[in-house]
């Protein structure tokens, strides 16, 4: 039976600067007095007294010449005690690095095969893999990376959703973006691709989705979507990667072809109409909309369905279905579209019949 080996580490150290002081009062010398028969100054004396300036080997010599204690001894004093602060430090930063760990939700992130499967008990372990997911080195690091996020979650209205759970979802976006076979962007380009798009949303959700990405890829966007993740209470996001590549990313939350459909352009209006510095967040409650968050649902609402069009359609206090497929189809979209904005505008209810003609979505998973 192997034998367990324990290592010695004691939770103190005496620093060289202590084991000085005590050389310079057992001698009755001042500070000052050692620092001219050592020819340094009485500052870095002082320092290394307080602990502040390491023992180096050229001032280990010099100790040596003065007080007769040798300077490997000093030099070892020193590196005992500067490992000692390192190791408490470490400690220190482990702690926090493991707490921080503790508010992802690792096992959903491990279950998707971004970070390996490791138990709840190994904590180290586990904020190391999340480090790595992030591609950073520290908590620091991650937090320089998150502010634009930090940013968009503060100022986003009655925001629900986590804020660690949020960075991880955004997390997962960002990786499949980065291994995108992506056209650098040309805003020409993406407005003829929403318009395909557009037309795309009259086939089945499974085969068009595809092809829309295609279609965003060519025009330098990036088409991602991302299962939510618990506790991510949002439609989608959009941001800039870089100058040249937008990343639009949708979690279809609601499992319905006309949510995903608007979700997708409400986004493409950010990426259109709106600088390339922020992260816009569609997380709005009833009532409380941001002025970009209202430009943007104006204008996917138009573009998918022009103004005058809607309010000739719309003044009617009666919608069959005859209605709304007819309507669709004379605006060359999905009829679920047409069902949900009676249902936003508070035309319809939300249990309407009519919510047959939308198309359920589900995930590959399920």
């Amino acid at each position: 039976m192997a034998k367990a080996v324990y290592r010695y580490e004691p939770d103190y150290a005496v620093s060289p600067g202590e084991v000085l002081s005590e050389h310079l009062e057992a001698r009755e010398l001042s500070q000052a007095e050692f620092a001219r028969r050592c020819g340094r100054s009485p500052k870095l004396i002082s320092e290394i007294i307080a602990g502040k300036a390491p023992v180096e080997p050229r001032t280990a010599l010099q100790f040596e010449r003065v007080l007769g204690m040798d300077a490997d001894i000093w030099l070892g004093i020193e590196s005992d005690y500067r490992l000692h602060l390192e190791r408490r430090a470490q400690k220190a930063e482990d702690a926090k690095l493991q707490d921080w760990a503790k508010r992802f939700p690792y096992s959903e992130l491990a279950k998707r095969g971004c970070v390996p499967k490791l138990k709840a008990a190994a904590r180290s372990e586990r904020a190391a893999a999340l480090l790595s997911f992030f591609g950073v080195a520290s908590i620091d690091a991650w937090s320089g990376k998150s502010q634009r996020t930090a940013v968009a979650y503060r100022h986003s209205p009655s925001f629900q959703s986590d804020e660690y759970a949020l960075a991880a979802w955004l997390r997962m976006g960002d990786v499949e973006a980065e291994s995108a076979d992506c056209a650098d962007y040309d805003e020409p380009a993406f407005r003829r691709a929403l318009t395909e798009i557009r037309a795309l949303t009259r086939g089945a959700p499974g085969e068009t989705v595809s092809e829309a990405r295609r279609l965003c890829r060519e025009s330098g966007v990036v088409l991602a979507i991302t299962k939510p993740l618990p506790k991510t209470a949002l439609s989608g996001a959009a941001r800039w990667m870089t100058p040249r590549k937008a990343i639009i990313q949708l979690t279809a939350r609601h499992m319905s072809d006309d949510h995903l459909w608007f979700s997708l352009f409400h986004e493409a209006a950010h990426i259109l109409l709106h600088g390339k510095k922020r992260i816009f967040l569609d997380a709005k409650t009833k009532g409380k909309t941001t002025k970009p968050d209202a430009e943007a649902d104006r204008w996917a609402a138009d573009f998918l369905i022009p103004r005058p069009a809607w309010d000739g359609f719309a003044q009617s206090q009666w919608f069959s279905p005859g209605d709304v497929l007819e309507f669709a189809e004379d605006m060359g979209i999905a009829p679920g579209i047409v069902v949900g904005r009676l249902q936003h505008e508070g035309r319809i209810g939300w249990n309407n019949a009519l919510n047959r003609l939308k198309n359920p979505l589900k995930w590959g998973d399920e």
